[in-house]
């Protein structure tokens, strides 16, 4: 279950990101990031533990730049949104390595991911609010708003069914 997330978390993370550098016309570094995308996504599936951390600061700083040049804000919040996602899910997968198997590990993966879902809508929202309010809200944008929408109210519908 945190797998099929952290895939998910860091394609749209580095997605997002790639396409409002993409959009911009910087086709060299949209490439790089998403190098950087299956760099993460390998050393993800690896258990390399320390790539996830450098690929978040990388991320920020990345995300950072697009906001300071004013690039499309959207894309740059859900870059970082996600990045933060799939930094937090790798941080907690290596934790539960470490739990006795008496601890209820499944329960604590649906809450961490319930959690973590409410938190990526209420961010996605506010970029939302950003974009229209720039009126830079476009259809990928609300492709992209409806497509975080499904997984996590799926997420959240898992959850409260197993309660």
């Amino acid at each position: 279950m945190t797998r099929v997330a952290l895939v998910s978390s860091i394609l749209i993370g580095i997605g997002s990101l790639a396409w409002g550098y993409s959009q911009i016309g910087l086709d060299a570094v949209t490439r790089w990031i998403i190098i950087l995308g299956a760099a993460w996504l390998i050393t993800a599936w690896n258990g390399v533990r320390w790539f996830s951390s450098f690929a978040l600061v990388l991320v920020i700083l990345a995300s950072a730049f697009g906001l300071w040049f004013r690039f499309a804000p959207g894309w740059m919040f859900s870059g970082g949104i996600f990045a933060l996602v799939a930094w937090d899910l790798t941080r907690f997968r290596q934790r539960l390595i470490f739990l006795p198997a008496r601890e209820d590990k499944r329960g604590m993966e649906r809450r961490h991911l319930a959690r973590l879902s409410l938190l990526s809508l209420i961010g996605m929202f506010i970029a939302s609010i950003t974009m229209f309010l720039r009126g830079a809200f476009t259809n990928e944008w609300g492709a992209l708003l409806l497509i975080v929408t499904v997984l996590d109210l799926a997420q959240l519908i898992v959850w409260l069914r197993k309660r």
